[in-house]
């Protein structure tokens, strides 16, 4: 079922999350801590399951700044992994993620771009995406890369060999693809944990 967190009685988790993005705008003095906001995105990960909620693609386009991530940790012993402390993205290095699609011939399939910057470096990496709403599922893989310097264009060429299409793209198993499975979508911020295990907080670029 499609449901929205935020349109009864806001949960705390949701609060955490907001004041998070609120504070890394500049629009509030005070930040949740990492381990607050991990469990606050632990938390909505698991209502998202709960209650089966599904967005979707359309609620994921736009322009999104990385907000915080988690990273993860191999354990051993166990034989799996651990999520990492997480930190905030220090704000004088602009990670931005956007997703673009033409709805009216394929509303699952869509265009990703992710860009890095570090004054005066530009790095931009674009690629397909296909997104499986039922799962919340965004699959994706990058195949152009463009640096730029100072404004100017240094570096354009394709990630991998120019005979593998966007195409052939949409016909790989998304076992083998890299993905976000997103657990919760406002108009404000977006939630997900990646295949590595994961997580991460964007915010929607004003």
């Amino acid at each position: 079922m499609m449901a929205d967190l935020t349109s009864t009685a806001t949960p705390d988790f949701v609060t955490v999350l907001s004041q998070a993005a609120a504070a890394y705008r500049g629009q509030k003095d005070t930040r949740p801590s990492p381990e607050i906001l991990v469990n606050a995105l632990l938390q909505a990960e698991k209502a998202a399951k709960q209650q089966r909620l599904t967005y979707p693609f359309e609620s994921l386009l736009g322009r999104w700044r990385l907000c915080f991530a988690t990273g993860t940790k191999k354990v051993r012993k166990r034989g799996g992994i651990i999520l990492g402390k997480g930190l905030y993205v220090p704000k004088f290095v602009p990670i931005h993620i956007s997703y673009n699609a033409n709805l009216e011939h394929d509303s699952a399939k869509g265009e990703i771009a992710n860009q890095v910057e570090l004054a005066p470096v530009l790095l931009n990496l674009t690629g397909p995406v296909q997104y499986i709403g039922k799962k919340n599922l965004l699959a994706f893989d990058f195949n152009q890369i463009v640096i730029s310097l100072f404004g100017r264009i240094v570096y354009n060429r394709p990630i991998r060999s120019p005979k593998i299409q966007t195409e052939d793209f949409y016909n790989q198993s998304i076992a083998k693809l890299p993905f976000f499975a997103f657990f919760l979508v406002t108009e404000d911020f977006i939630a997900a944990r990646g295949r590595g295990g994961g997580l991460a907080l964007w915010i929607r670029e004003t």
